[in-house]
């Protein structure tokens, strides 16, 4: 089957041959034999955060932007010019630096990334209403019986969104299309940033076969070193063995192995994808180990967090606590409630009681709350005949909330996080 080639810059058809668009002259050109066919697509922000800033800043253009907390922190993301130097995101914020001194380093602003992430979002959802979201920037699009709809295959509707995207939000997009969600994830991932590849039936075994076996999500460094112990180096080794001798050595992991490494994924995309957790933390310029301490810093994250679920009209029915120590040790706790809550007190008295289990001596250096086993607000902390401080923090945290919302977030601050 001869390629079929479209200009990703104009939309023009483009001879099969040609290196680039003879209306416009971009070397940007799309082909692929299997172009018309392809219906699933991912959809992955560039450097998301960094791009935002850049957008927002244009004197940051030419710069290396990286999005992170002060020098105690970590990467959240930067730009593909700080990439160049070595950076790269959850990296510590003192290498990141010591690689690219010359970074301009920018405190996180969720609120405006949220913002502008659903207004990507909006501009997905107007091509099919399945998409479904794995992060603020990034989605699997299911474009399968749309051609009708928009006079278009879903390969020329992606790069047209991909442009209007550039156009009216102003940041970029890399996109992958396939046959499925695994290869369309690693196609958006080959020709990044403001990249369009696809990975058709035809060539995904040869494809595969010469990648590594960390090129399957899902496949971390110790079920590396597993596989490799086991002569398993190379995704086409895996296909010298059935599912059930895989299943065997690696439990249900080895079903998606041999799977994967065949190009199998049967997963739908989900637009019903509903979020798992929420959670809040934060890195110390300092290592702290006095436990009032880190109870002060522990609260504004038990409120950050409950402020997001109400908004997302959510609470939850189990609470993780997470720290990391000066050595970049994790540490996790959990812990059930008796019924949901979106109250910061509840959050905030659960987490303490974990956290004063951990208090020996241990320097941490980041804290974190989480809320997990979520529900729909209406379940959340229903009224107890023994336990009446959940009616009372109910309509305390109402009222703070409201005169929040009329002034400002700084209208009430709760004592506890007040120097002593």
């Amino acid at each position: 089957m001869s390629p079929i080639a479209f200009c990703r810059d104009c939309l023009s058809e483009v001879d099969d041959s040609a290196l680039r668009c003879s209306a416009c002259g971009s070397p940007r050109v799309m082909r692929h034999s299997e172009l018309d066919t392809l219906s699933i697509a991912h959809v992955d922000c560039d450097a998301f955060y960094a791009s935002v800033e850049k957008r927002d800043d244009p004197s940051l253009a030419d710069k290396p932007v990286i999005v992170g907390g002060g020098k105690r922190g970590v990467v959240s993301t930067c730009c593909y010019v700080a990439r160049i130097h070595g950076v790269r995101s959850a990296m510590p914020m003192f290498k990141a630096l010591a690689l690219c001194p010359e970074a301009v380093v920018i405190k996180p602003n969720m609120e405006k990334y949220v913002r502008v992430g659903r207004e990507v979002r909006a501009a997905m959802r107007a091509l099919t209403p399945l998409v479904e979201p794995i992060s603020i920037d990034e989605a699997f699009l299911d474009l399968t019986g749309t051609a009708r709809l928009h006079g278009a295959s879903p390969a020329r509707v992606l790069a047209r969104f991909a442009r209007s995207i550039e156009h009216d939000i102003g940041i970029t997009v890399s996109l992958g299309l396939s046959y499925n969600k695994f290869l369309a994830k690693i196609a958006s991932d080959l020709d990044k940033p403001r990249g369009f590849a696809a990975i058709g039936r035809a060539e995904a075994l040869a494809f595969l076969g010469p990648k590594p076996v960390s090129f399957i999500w899902g496949v971390g460094k110790a079920m590396q070193e597993t596989l490799e112990r086991d002569g398993l180096r190379h995704i086409a080794d895996l296909r010298q063995h059935d599912e059930a001798t895989l299943m065997r050595r690696y439990g249900a992991m080895g079903l998606r192995l041999a799977r994967l490494s065949r190009g199998i994924d049967e997963r739908k995309v989900s637009p019903d994808e509903e979020a798992k957790s929420v959670s809040a933390e934060t890195t110390f310029d300092e290592d702290i180990r006095d436990g009032r301490t880190l109870e002060k810093r522990l609260f504004p994250l038990c409120e950050k967090v409950t402020s997001r679920a109400k908004a997302q009209g959510i609470a939850g029915s189990t609470v993780t606590l997470k720290l990391k120590s000066s050595d970049f040790r994790l540490r996790t706790r959990s812990r059930a409630l008796g019924s949901p809550t979106v109250l910061a007190a509840r959050l905030f008295e659960t987490g303490r009681e974990m956290l004063a289990k951990e208090i020996d001596g241990t320097a941490y250096r980041l804290i974190g709350i989480g809320l997990s086993d979520l529900t729909t607000l209406d379940k959340a902390d229903p009224s107890d005949l023994v336990d009446t401080s959940i009616a009372r923090n109910v309509k305390v945290e109402g009222a703070v909330d409201a005169l929040r919302a009329k002034f400002g977030k700084t209208a009430v601050v709760k004592g506890i996080t007040l120097d002593d």
